[in-house]
């Protein structure tokens, strides 16, 4: 497991090139945790007539923890008040984003619940940055999802907009408490003490939906997968990103992620995408792209 620490480049000191790899390690950190995690929602999409929308999210969380524990076995002495405080509130963050999440996807495709979800980021990046064109970035991607909703959700099954909106403010959260257990815990062993956190949070909603059918060894194979591919990979892949990628950064090219998931339903899940549909998603990927672009610039060395 990679610690994201700085790699030899940077013992060597601050050469031409330095902020430029600096910058492009964390950002590609983020895209190929994003390609995982939507290809992930797309498995568990179709595991949900098995197990349901929350036994899915009590699979892979349990997993995705059990996974971690045994590859990281963090240590769980000699941490104070406030890191343990930080890994309850990452772990219940997980957990809230995760449970709200999947309530979106068993209602509506799985493209516009991300792009919907995408606000939270969103909203972080603007009050985080408090830039003027942050602002202006952040509303066009708005304009983006007014468009994807029709005026009004009405288009979509309104239970699943709402979910994925709070879901967004669950991811904002998120992000917040990922980069701090980051900072306070060594290698991925916060990641793996909260994701033990959320499995519990979420082990009691899989219960009571579809009790010993979790139990089912081929669900458990493509639970498995789920975890894999949404929560280890995708997780750890932020987290090292997150300490050394600023918070703004992140949030921003989490708007990226519409499109990933619009084309992991159309592959993998059948989901067509309309002409407004991809219209409005294009517009949120348009804001992302810009303001990252604008937020390079700025941090940009003076030649």
């Amino acid at each position: 497991m990679v610690t994201g620490s700085p790699g030899p480049a940077a013992a060597r000191g601050p050469g031409p090139r330095a902020p430029r790899g600096t910058r492009l390690g964390p950002v590609a950190l983020v895209v190929a945790g994003g390609l995982s995690v939507q290809f992930g929602s797309a498995v568990a999409v179709l595991l949900m007539p098995r197990a349901g929308a929350l036994g899915v999210v009590t699979l892979r969380l349990v997993l995705a923890a059990a996974v971690l524990l045994i590859v990281c076995r963090p240590k769980v002495r000699g941490y104070s008040r406030a890191d343990w405080g930080t890994v309850l509130a990452f772990g219940t963050a997980m957990s809230g984003m995760n449970i709200l999440f999947y309530l979106a996807i068993d209602r509506i495709p799985l493209g516009a619940a991300v792009t919907l979800e995408v606000l939270g980021p969103l909203a972080l990046s603007v009050i985080a940055s408090r830039r003027l064109s942050n602002l202006l970035w952040a509303g066009l991607a708005l304009a983006g999802v007014v468009l994807l909703s029709g005026g009004g959700f009405d288009r979509l099954d309104p239970a699943g907009a709402c979910f994925a909106l709070a879901a967004g403010a669950m991811w904002a959260t998120y992000i917040v408490f990922s980069a701090r257990t980051g900072r306070r815990f060594p290698q991925a062993d916060g990641l793996a003490l909260a994701m033990a956190v959320g499995a519990v949070i979420s082990l009691p909603f899989g219960i009571v939906e579809v009790g010993d059918r979790l139990l089912v060894p081929s669900t458990i194979g493509l639970g498995l997968a789920v975890a894999l591919m949404s929560s280890v990979l995708p997780y750890t892949l932020e987290l090292l990103a997150l300490r050394r990628l600023p918070a703004p950064t992140f949030a921003i090219l989490m708007s990226l992620e519409p499109a990933i998931a619009a084309a992991a339903g159309f592959l993998v899940l059948n989901q067509a995408l309309g002409v407004t549909d991809a219209l409005a998603i294009a517009l949120v990927i348009a804001a992302s792209m810009g303001a990252v672009r604008s937020q390079v610039r700025r941090s940009a060395p003076a030649a």
